[in-house]
């Protein structure tokens, strides 16, 4: 069948390339140590960074919510599906992030991606000649949801605030609105969001943040990027997920209520899916606390404790670790093969990284993307370290 064999030879290039990916099936609960194919591996590419994904009191708070609430929601938010352990959520959750907006409200999603496509659509889908720009590292989500509101997308150089300005003075569109991710997540550095939402201040546009990296990691109480950088404005739409640093799944938006509302009528994301089943709001909750709480605190500290180590204890010569101070640390190796070489090398002594490749980062800057987790030990990422450094030497 020629359609078959069309998408063979496509299967072929790929993998002439280095650039096929392979699934591995873990048996065991997400957490610093996996079980995958019988053996036991020390995983550095997880995004559980506050490693909650399997702690004690969450799995019971997501066994009372089955208990309460049943499985599935059974229909989406607008028909049947929106109950009660959803619009708890959705007051916690605004109340979380509520020092940093006005007016706040929050809305849940089913994933990180959703609530992207469902913000940058649902703001500009009433403006013909709504304006987009978009950061040049951002996210997938970010450039689909701008792909996807047909409008007039403008892609502004990694954190470049003086071409980011030039746009925003050039345009005359009345929906201005600005999209970055808070921690990219292929790089782990920080957008430079004070000067940002300056810039949006001064030329009326929205500031879209998408802190899926940064929700739960960053600011004293984990309350993300905004915390962290201490902003508060009426311009802010926040976007943080619920399956990363909280441990468990789902997304939210946090912004004012009118923007919320805006996003329930005009939203397709949001209106056209089923609701996530309320066992799952209502463990996040418990989940909620963890994170704001001193556990939470004290996670955080030993993150940042783990972050320190592997950069003082990281000496490269030929690879390039990239500056980060976050729980994402990539290293550049460049070549793609000779990336999926480093990372068997590395799974074959049970360290199991991440191998990113282009289209997820630029042509010729393949790396092996690292991230550390409360839960890992000085002892392991001291192993991480000595891999590493032996390794780029061979």
């Amino acid at each position: 069948m020629q359609l078959l064999q069309q998408l063979s030879q496509q299967l072929q290039t790929l993998d002439q390339h280095n650039l096929i990916r392979q699934r591995r099936t873990v048996d065991s609960p997400c957490g610093p140590r996996v079980q995958v194919d019988g053996r036991e591996l020390l995983a550095f590419c997880s995004n559980d960074y506050l490693s909650l994904a399997n702690h004690p009191a969450i799995k019971q708070a997501l066994q009372e919510g089955v208990e309460l609430y049943g499985a599935g929601s059974g229909a989406s938010h607008l028909i049947s599906g929106h109950g009660r352990a959803h619009v708890q959520l959705e007051e916690r959750l605004a109340a979380f992030v509520g020092d940093h907006l006005e007016a706040p409200r929050a809305l849940t999603f089913c994933t990180g991606y959703m609530a992207n496509l469902a913000i940058i659509t649902g703001l500009t889908v009433a403006d013909a000649d709504a304006a987009i720009f978009s950061e040049s590292l951002n996210h997938a989500s970010l450039i689909d949801g701008a792909r996807l509101s047909r409008k007039r997308v403008q892609v502004y150089p990694h954190a470049d605030l003086a071409a980011l300005k030039q746009l925003l003075a050039d345009s005359n569109a009345a929906t201005k609105v600005v999209v970055t991710d808070s921690v990219f997540s292929m790089d782990g550095d920080l957008a430079p969001l004070p000067q940002l939402l300056a810039l949006c201040e001064q030329y009326g546009a929205w500031l879209v943040v998408d802190d899926a990296h940064g929700f739960g990691t960053l600011g004293a109480r984990g309350h993300g990027a905004l915390e962290h950088f201490d902003l508060r404005s009426p311009y802010l739409v926040y976007m943080g997920t619920l399956g990363k640093a909280a441990g468990v799944a789902g997304a939210f938006v946090a912004a004012h209520e009118t923007v919320i509302e805006t996003l329930i009528q005009k939203a397709r994301p949001y209106i056209f899916t089923t609701a996530t089943p309320p066992a799952l709001a209502h463990a996040l909750l418990t989940s909620l606390d963890l994170l704001e709480g001193d556990e939470g605190v004290a996670r955080r500290a030993h993150l940042q404790s783990l972050i320190a180590q592997l950069d003082s204890g990281l000496q490269l010569q030929r690879w390039q670790r990239m500056p980060s101070s976050t729980a994402i640390q990539p290293i550049v190796i460049g070549d793609n093969a000779e990336t999926m070489r480093a990372g068997a090398a590395l799974y074959a002594q049970g360290l199991w990284l991440g191998t990113i490749r282009p289209p997820t980062v630029p042509a010729g800057t393949a790396r092996l993307r690292a991230t550390l987790c409360a839960g890992h030990t000085s002892a392991d990422v001291e192993q991480l370290i000595v891999a590493l450094n032996a390794l780029e030497r061979t």
